[in-house]
Order: structure tokens, then sequence, then C-alpha cells
């Protein structure tokens, strides 16, 4: 007979993330490089075992073959465990139904099973697309303490972005009262951050039901918490006042990059206290040349730097040749930009290749809008792509 957990988590990280192009056309969004040696699904994973979390459900639909095989047995997060650990959870055939994940809720349903073999009394819903460092075992316990059925984490955003959130309006005691999704006159600037709490037998009510209704979508947002106020459960919001970033697009993934460089000094990867796990394959150490230039930048190990690097993340074994220029830009491993090449404002995918004198995101009328080259492309030498340009092998 399998022991009881109290709680576990499950990681939804099977969105297409359409909206990072070039970036997701071979991978799911939550396998995205981040930072020189981490993927983003790094960080809820991480979250997760630093908060005595040891079980955790990852839902995966769009393209996980990369996914899948960089989680493995969960070894690098301290998740390969005999009873709980990492477990990917895809979409399968039941004995009555075979569907795809219709939504975040229904993705959920899907794998009740899976949250009932471990009798867990609470369920930690997280989104696998966000940089952030949490403590998830402080939100549970805040949950218990109001005897709440369901909680959810929020951050308090600027009242002019606040229309881009789901919106909760909540009493002094953080009560919510009101949820509104992407308010055009927003009341209230607690934005969801996609994290929830819920007791497990009131999650799994709601889900059956929602599952019923052939007029819902299926979501969190749009049906499952509006219905739960509406019904007047216990609904509290959980205040987190850390670093957290939505890298759902080109723009906010290349800012979450730069903020490593010492714009957000609550954001840091070098805390020995939060560790942020990865898996990490065997890499020589970086070299730098005699000649090469490199200011305000991270540099990984196994890249080769001869040329001039500023203010940029440079992913393991990439090489900046002779006279080549990055600026303000992140380049992903194995990447290579030759000789007197000039590459700015630009996120530069796998085992890309810059061409000797080519020039990438050079910002025309000093727009400055982020260049992406996706994965295995070559730029032929003396070609010249111009700033906010999306160039792909599809």
């Amino acid at each position: 007979m399998f022991k009881k957990k109290e709680c576990i988590a499950m990681l939804l990280a099977g969105g297409q993330g359409s909206r990072l192009y070039a970036l997701t056309q071979k991978t799911a969004k939550p396998a995205v490089p981040f930072g020189g040696k981490y993927r983003i699904i790094d960080f809820p994973l991480s979250n997760c075992i630093n908060s005595g979390i040891d079980t955790v459900g990852v839902l995966t639909q769009y393209q996980p073959l990369v996914l899948n095989e960089y989680i493995g047995n969960g070894l690098p997060w301290d998740l390969d465990r005999a009873f709980g650990g990492v477990k990917i959870l895809p979409p399968y055939q039941g004995n009555k139904t075979a569907d795809w994940y219709k939504g975040t809720a229904n993705a959920i349903y899907q794998n009740l099973e899976f949250i009932n073999r471990y009798d867990a009394e609470y369920v930690l819903i997280l989104s696998g697309d966000h940089i952030y460092k949490m403590d998830y075992s402080k939100m549970l316990d805040y949950h218990i303490e109001k005897g709440a059925d369901c909680t959810i984490a929020v951050l308090d955003v600027p009242l002019e972005e606040a229309s881009r959130f789901g919106i909760m309006s909540a009493n002094d005691d953080n009560s919510i009262y009101k949820f509104t999704e992407k308010p055009k006159n927003p009341d209230s600037t607690l934005a969801s951050m996609g994290i929830y709490i819920f007791g497990k037998d009131k999650l799994e009510k709601y889900l059956i039901e929602d599952n019923a209704d052939p007029n819902s979508s299926n979501d969190f947002g749009k049906n499952i918490i509006p219905t739960m106020l509406a019904a007047g459960e216990k609904m509290f919001a959980y205040q987190f006042d850390g670093y957290w970033k939505d890298v759902g697009t080109i723009q906010s993934l290349w800012e979450a990059n730069m903020d490593l460089l010492g714009e957000h000094p609550e954001f840091t990867l070098y805390n020995e206290d939060w560790r942020i796990f990865a898996r990490h394959f065997a890499a020589a150490p970086q070299y730098i040349g005699e000649d090469a230039k490199v200011k305000n930048s991270i540099i990984t190990e196994g890249c080769e730097i001869y040329g001039t690097v500023e203010n940029s993340v440079i992913f393991t074994g990439a090489k900046i040749m002779e006279g080549a220029i990055v600026r303000d830009s992140v380049i992903m491993s194995g990447t290579v930009v030759e000789a007197g090449a000039t590459v700015e404002y630009s996120i530069l995918d796998e085992n890309v290749r810059i061409g000797s004198g080519a020039s990438v995101g050079v910002a025309k009328n000093k727009s400055k809008g982020i260049t992406v080259i996706g994965a295995d492309v070559a730029i032929e030498n003396g070609k010249i792509i111009g700033d906010n340009e999306m160039i792909s092998d599809n």
C-alpha cells in the first residue's frame, strides 16, 4: 500500500508557445534554453524540490521529445524517487475516451488517477513557462492556516499593466471576492501568477463538474476559479514579492536573460541556499582569447571567445570568432558567430552559424526590436538581417 503525500505538484508543460515563434518550432516552450545553461522548466522543478515537494507530474503535449529527454528520470533535481519523483504525463487513451488536453483544467482532470495514487491532501498547480524562485511550502502553510479551498499566488503589478493579467480583487484578509480575466478597467492590481493550491477533494469535484459541461473552455482562469467563487468557496490571494517573469514572448524572454546581467539584483542564479538545478552535460572550460573583450556578460563553460562580447548571455559551446561583435544578445549552445560578424539585440537559437562579415539585428532607426534566428539556420557571409526579423529553417 502506498503511503500518503501531503502535497503533490502538477506542472502544466504542454503549451505550444506560439508567441516564441522560431524558438518553439521544434520544442515545447518549457524546454526553451535560458540563462546560459538552463531551460525554463528548471525553475519550477527546482522550486519544488527546494520547497520539499518531491512528487511532480509534468503534463506534456506539444513537441514533447526534447522536454522528455531533458527531464529523464529526474536525477538532476533529486526527483528520481521510487515513490513519487517526477513523472511525465502525456495524453493517453483510457478505457472510455482518448483526447488531447483541451485546456489547463482538462489536463488535470485527465490525470486525477495520478493525483489519487498518492492520496494527496493538497494539489499545487504550476505553469512551465515562468522564471522565478518561490518557496511553495510557505504558500502551502498559508493555505492551511486560512482553511482555504483554493489559494492563488498573486503579484502586485502597476495599474497600467493590470489589463494584461487575470486580476484578483481581495478583502483586507486577502479573501478573494472577484476575479476578472484581463479587465479593461481593473479595480485591483493583484495579478494571478497561474500558481494555485487546492484541497484535493474540492479540486476533484470542480474538475468533474467542469468536464461534464459541454460549454466550458476547461480552463482554470476562465472556468474553475469563477465557478468556485460563485459557489462561495473559501479562496485566498497569496502575495508574492520576488522576481517573476512570464517568458511567453520574444521580448520578455530576452529581457529575462538581460535581467541576469544586473538590472534586477534580487534575481540571481548565484545562491547556494536556493539553487536552480539543471541537466548539465560535460563541457570543457570556457576559453577567452588574448584579444577578446568581454563586458558585463555571462560566459558559460565550453565557450570560445575571440571577439567582443558585451551585455550578453553566451551558452555552452558557443563560439565568437576574431573580430566578431556580440552586444545585448542571447547566443545559445553550439552557435558560431564567424569572424567580423556583428550581432545586436538578438536571440540566436542552438547550432546557428552567422557567416563572416554578416550583420544581424543591428537596429534601424534605433527601434531595437529583437531579432530571432531559429535553430540550425546558417546566415550567409556578409548578409544583413535587420532588427525585429524572424528567421527559421521552416
